[in-house]
């Protein structure tokens, strides 16, 4: 049996940030990287749903410590993944790859004081299972962004896109395209808002300056730009609300009230917010062959949709962009000493351990912010605990946790997204002080990184000279 300091599952951007991390911080320590599939990429090499892209700017999103250099700041997937295979290989990640290797259990031992393993965070197997009236009588084409068709052709179809998030978003520009005609249809309405697809700034630095130079400046002021106007969304919420609804009506064709189909019931960032490329997604709602309809359905029937209004929508593909089944592990259940740990009873430290898993660490990215940032945090923090595990001569560490009330607690993410809404029941518990908090902000994760501290709600275990 091969035997590890480190477990890496998966290699998309978190698992080969993570791997970099190790190899540059602890090169003295093995790892390997464990995927699931047959390449490198992660959801940029999973997702094949027209028009897949990022909707964040690649400058953040992409890896810390290697400098996006297409124009396209906002990337298609193809672009996205091409940059973290020539990531992976640049650095040697490529060789500690073991693919098509899918977890299916883990088991710690603490006589062992070892794992026999782990897994991933969004579940590629299964969407989320939406309860749609009458979709099994629907007689056209159903097709869920996650299991895309390969030979599906919307070219000449009536389409109707249900779904409100950034995969609707995302889609509505590039179906509208070939298709007769697109429909969005949504429950509730969301933010959208539009950045440039090629930043100026960025191109004039780029163009102007070396390289490291260039990658340093954009950095910081991509950096800066967003936590600002994150700051400023959850300071001042009923201001950022009317200044995105202003910004929505100006770019929607009058046809298109704002009130009724982009006016959120919650406050900017209570979810993620849509962002779109040069605005196409408003460019595509001024098309002849594109709509949008808030209501809830009613019944899908043979040939379309009947809203709770009473509109019949026709359609020939149905897309059901209702999002993804989030859970830890993969929905593996993991074993310590034999028995099974129920991580929706668990407590997130610091957004990067869970209690009652040794040895274990979550690498969870933002959801307000670019993910990569608070991946790379999670990673730097566990880390820095693999260090101080070394300089005292501990074999493992786990969170604990005393007051286990959880009506005294929430989960780790409060977003008020309908998979986050779904998945409470599995996700981990958060009090909101510390250590016992999620994913917080750059600037606090890397402020706590410096200062705080490794022992405060952690139990190190050091055998004793004779059992070494």
């Amino acid at each position: 049996m091969e035997e590890y300091d480190f477990v890496i599952i998966g290699a998309g951007l978190s698992g080969v940030d993570a791997a970099y991390r190790l190899q540059t911080q602890v090169p003295d320590s093995s790892y390997i990287v464990l995927e699931a599939q047959d390449k490198i990429g992660g959801t940029w090499a999973f997702f094949n749903f027209p028009g897949i892209r990022s909707d964040s700017q690649l400058t953040l999103f992409g890896l810390p410590w290697r400098p996006w250099v297409h124009e396209k700041d906002m990337a298609d997937a193809h672009l996205i993944r091409e940059y973290i295979e020539e990531a992976a290989q640049a650095e040697g990640i490529d060789r500690k790859i073991q693919f098509r290797h899918q977890v299916t259990g883990v088991s710690w031992s603490s006589e062992e004081q070892r794992w026999t393993l782990t897994a991933g965070y969004y579940d590629y197997n299964n969407a989320l299972k939406t309860e749609i009236p009458g979709i099994d009588s629907f007689q056209g084409t159903v097709a869920h962004p996650q299991f895309w068709p390969p030979d599906l052709d919307y070219t000449d179809k009536k389409v109707v896109i249900i779904g409100s998030g950034a995969t609707a978003i995302t889609m509505l520009p590039e179906v509208a395209k070939t298709a007769s005609h697109v429909t969005m249809l949504q429950r509730s309405p969301s933010y959208v808002l539009s950045l440039p697809l090629i930043n100026p700034v960025g191109t004039w630095v780029k163009n102007h300056l070396p390289a490291s130079i260039a990658h340093w400046l954009n950095w910081w002021r991509c950096f800066i730009q967003e936590h600002l106007f994150v700051f400023f969304n959850l300071l001042f919420p009923n201001l950022a609300r009317r200044l995105i609804m202003f910004l929505m009506r100006k770019q929607l064709p009058e046809t298109v009230p704002v009130d009724v189909h982009f006016n959120p019931r919650y406050k900017p960032f209570d979810q993620r917010l849509g962002l779109c490329p040069d605005g196409d997604f408003f460019k595509a709602l001024h098309r002849d062959n594109c709509d949008i309809v808030t209501d809830h359905i009613k019944m899908v029937t043979p040939g379309g949709i009947t809203t709770m209004s009473g509109v019949n929508i026709e359609a020939d593909i149905i897309v059901t962009a209702t999002g993804l089944h989030v859970h830890l592990l993969g929905g593996i259940t993991p074993v310590v000493d034999g028995k099974p740990v129920d991580l929706g009873s668990s407590y997130a430290w610091r957004g990067a351990m869970l209690t009652g898993m040794p040895n274990a660490g979550a690498v969870i990215g933002y959801t307000i912010n670019s993910w990569t940032l608070g991946a790379d945090a999670s990673i730097k923090l566990l880390i820095k605990i693999w260090k101080h595990m070394r300089k005292i001569g501990a074999t493992s560490v786990v969170p604990v946790y005393d007051q286990c009330d959880v009506n005294d607690s929430k989960p780790v993410v409060s977003h008020s997204s309908t998979y986050f809404v779904a998945a409470q029941g599995r996700l981990p518990r958060i009090t909101g002080q510390s250590p016992w908090y999620g994913r917080k902000n750059s600037v606090y994760d890397h402020f706590k990184l410096w200062f705080g501290s490794v022992t405060k709600g952690l139990r190190y275990t050091v055998p004793s000279k004779k059992d070494q």
